[in-house]
């Protein structure tokens, strides 16, 4: 099931015709990632992780089957069967009170129209839901109350227990595609090509809006040139493509400052105090982003159609007055028609504050196909996951060297010590 692997590993179909994408060479000093252990228990495309706790995780896919492991070694911890159809879900759904024992569960939703609730810790099933009238396309734990969410052609909110709450119908041919929680126990639900997160939603069209959850209006538009019958007299457009699934926007993160956005084959971010796109890099791989994260010490990953996982880092850069950071593919516009002063007043704005760039630093490629999305453990490394039905762990070479070291050295000096006590 199990097996090392040095370096890159199989090259990502695609990856071998010629590409304006930006590439690193073999020595990659600052990528950390050079070893790789790949798992295999999947028969079918793996398009969901869930992290468990600090060193546990479950995957699931279209094969139906829930597999959790362990992000340190690898090691297969259960294999849980109870589905009939492709997952279509998961969540962690942890015990929520102070002073109870620490209990794991994860939640899964299948297209056999079931939800289930596993146990981590034994890896047997808890309870099931079979009472949906279609699939579930997605789920979210409001821990803060001790219920969760399904949603699909309904929305419904039920306990620990299982128990339905609450089911509001949304009254529209389309499912609802995602969901996320808001402050103040409001929760966002995506509808169709929608998707929100947090204060911010994208859309298929590349429209980045930032809206207010106290009062929920607009508080920005940011929208891209896509289709050339669009036109506005507040900036100057730089039209970027005709194709519309090349500025769909696949995925959205953010942190305290910026939201990164997965848009096409690009990525932007954008900040939200400047209310402007601070970086881009348009070309940020061969084929469309499917998934993005925010590290620590102000560096990404983003993994693609193309098989591949990219890690890059937010840079300041020195002043460039001429060469200002392109903006043109979400172009800022608010509600309502801005005054040619105020238009010149950002711009001037735009041109004199600090502007940044997102530089390659890391390329692993060790899947064959798309890759779907990953999980940070940090210490512990990066886990992805792929239409080729594999999991990989990229693991840091030197800290796994020191520890394969350090265990050698325990290992001989508890043969001294035996040695010595005959």
């Amino acid at each position: 099931m199990l097996r090392w692997l040095i370096g890159g590993g199989r090259e990502p179909q695609g990856l071998s015709e010629k590409s304006s994408v930006q590439s690193l060479g073999e020595e990659q000093i600052q990528n950390p990632y050079t070893e790789l252990l790949v798992l295999k228990g999947h028969h079918d495309i793996v398009r969901f992780l869930v992290q468990i706790d600090d060193c546990r995780f479950a995957s699931a896919g279209d094969d139906g089957i829930v597999f959790l492991w362990n992000a340190q070694t690898g090691e297969k911890l259960f294999e849980l069967h109870g589905h009939t159809h492709k997952i279509t879900a998961i969540a962690a759904f942890p015990s929520s009170g102070a002073y109870e024992e620490k209990n794991h569960l994860i939640l899964t939703a299948s297209a056999d129209r079931t939800v289930i609730e596993w146990d981590c810790n034994s890896g047997r099933q808890v309870q099931k839901v079979s009472c949906f009238h279609s699939t579930v396309k997605c789920l979210t734990v409001l821990q803060r109350l001790d219920v969760w969410l399904s949603g699909g052609s309904d929305l419904c909110v039920w306990n620990r227990k299982l128990d339905l709450l609450c089911k509001t119908s949304h009254l529209t041919d389309t499912a609802i595609s995602a969901l996320v929680e808001l402050p103040k126990n409001c929760v966002a639900a995506a509808v169709g090509k929608e998707l929100n997160l947090t204060f911010v939603t994208g859309s298929h069209v590349g429209e980045l809006i930032v809206w207010d959850a106290l009062d929920w209006i607009s508080q920005v538009c940011e929208r891209n040139t896509w289709d050339p019958s669009f036109h506005t007299v507040t900036q100057q457009e730089i039209k970027l493509s005709q194709k519309q699934h090349e500025v769909s926007i696949q995925h959205l993160t953010s942190d305290a400052e910026c939201v990164f956005a997965a848009v096409g084959k690009g990525i932007y971010v954008y900040n939200l105090q400047m209310k402007r796109v601070i970086a881009c890099q348009r070309t940020a791989h061969d084929s469309i982003v499917l998934h993005i994260a925010k590290l620590p010490n102000r560096q990404l990953i983003s993994c693609s159609e193309d098989g591949s996982v990219r890690i890059w880092e937010l840079r300041e850069k020195q002043q460039l007055p001429a060469e200002p950071v392109p903006t043109g593919f979400l172009s800022m516009w608010g509600f309502g028609r801005a005054n040619k002063q105020a238009s010149q007043t950002a711009k001037k704005m735009q041109e004199s504050t600090t502007s940044y760039s997102l530089e390659l630093i890391g390329d692993l490629i060790g899947h064959s196909s798309a890759v779907q999305m990953f999980l940070y453990f940090s210490e512990l490394g990066l886990v992805t996951c792929s239409a080729d039905h594999l999991i990989i762990l990229w693991k840091d070479g030197e800290r796994e060297s020191r520890l394969r070291s350090l265990t050698l050295f325990q290992k001989l000096e508890q043969n001294d010590a035996l040695q010595l006590s005959f």
